[in-house]
């Protein structure tokens, strides 16, 4: 059964779209759950407040670390958090696009489904996002191309080698977390009973590239490189080499990857209905992109030695 999973989409937590993936080929989606609308309230923290919840980060090397393309990333590790007890059936939940392990916490606690008391619930992070092995923190330059196959692969071993875990309930995340929990189910359906996936896909969309374009055009154009194309790095001055971020560069690429990010981040109607006034107490749209959006942005860089 999928119930104890569906409070995760129409619970307490602002969930737009989800599915879930039970291992036994059937598929339940919110559609044939005739879920029509969750209305609930939701706050949203100062991310920079997130770093308080650093404590109880470890990493587990992994090695030297083949990957997909033939690359291998050199003395690697992957970070991760857990919660709960380890006798507790096991909840994977993988990192997001830009996010931290403190930034999958809200979902975790005792009021929520994923609750330590029933579940030993492992946040693990995306190698490049700066607490797994990434630019920041190492000095592979330039950085290979990972996919989510080898982020799978790494976790896996993570749980299976080093946590001791022969089998896990499920794998949850959001939007790039999803995308890791689609993985899971094909590279490893054996290994967990379920996936549920929300706010994701299992490949990124054409105009999710554009999106990705924009906001790293913008980081980049800090530094005045330009993108070398979608999937792909910047393309590097003439006689230019891999270099650490100057602190000038960081905060005007930060703050304007935030802004970029804003048009995203949330919809028409949020905007249109000033949401950000409203419901999160901004008092105008210049407060919030800069106390919110540049702040979330800036929050990325200030414990690396570069933007990963």
């Amino acid at each position: 059964s999928t119930s104890e999973f569906v409070t995760i989409i129409v619970g307490k937590s602002v969930i737009t779209s989800s599915s879930l993936v039970p291992l036994k080929r059937v598929v339940v989606s919110s559609t044939n759950l005739k879920i029509k609308q969750v209305r609930t309230s939701f706050r949203l923290e100062n991310p920079l407040k997130s770093k308080s919840k650093m404590a109880g980060v470890e990493t587990y090397k992994l090695g030297d670390w083949k990957l997909q393309s033939g690359q291998e990333i050199q003395d690697a590790h992957i970070a991760y958090k857990t919660f709960g007890d380890p006798a507790s059936p096991a909840v994977i939940y993988p990192s997001w696009f830009s996010g931290s392990i403190a930034d999958n916490e809200w979902l975790v606690g005792e009021e929520h489904t994923l609750s330590p008391k029933k579940y030993f619930i492992i946040i693990t992070a995306l190698f490049g996002n700066g607490q797994s092995t990434s630019p920041s923190n190492s000095n592979i330059k330039p950085f290979p191309k990972v996919t989510f196959y080898d982020n799978v692969r790494a976790q896996h071993t993570l749980v299976t080698k080093h946590l001791g875990i022969k089998h896990a309930r499920a794998v949850t995340g959001w939007s790039m977390g999803a995308g890791q929990a689609y993985q899971w189910a094909t590279q490893y359906s054996d290994f967990i009973d379920i996936a549920v996936p929300f706010c994701g896909s299992a490949k990124t969309s054409l105009h999710n590239q554009v999106f990705l374009e924009g906001v790293k055009s913008a980081l980049l154009a800090a530094r005045k490189n330009a993108s070398a194309g979608s999937c792909e790095d910047g393309i590097l001055s003439a006689g230019e080499k891999y270099r650490t971020w100057t602190a000038e560069e960081k905060e005007v690429g930060l703050k304007a990857f935030g802004r970029v990010y804003a048009g995203w981040g949330f919809s028409q109607a949020f905007y249109r209905e000033k949401l950000y006034e409203s419901v999160l107490g901004f008092k105008d749209l210049e407060d919030f992109m800069k106390n919110f959006w540049e702040s979330w942005a800036l929050s990325k860089g200030t414990s690396n030695s570069q933007p990963s």
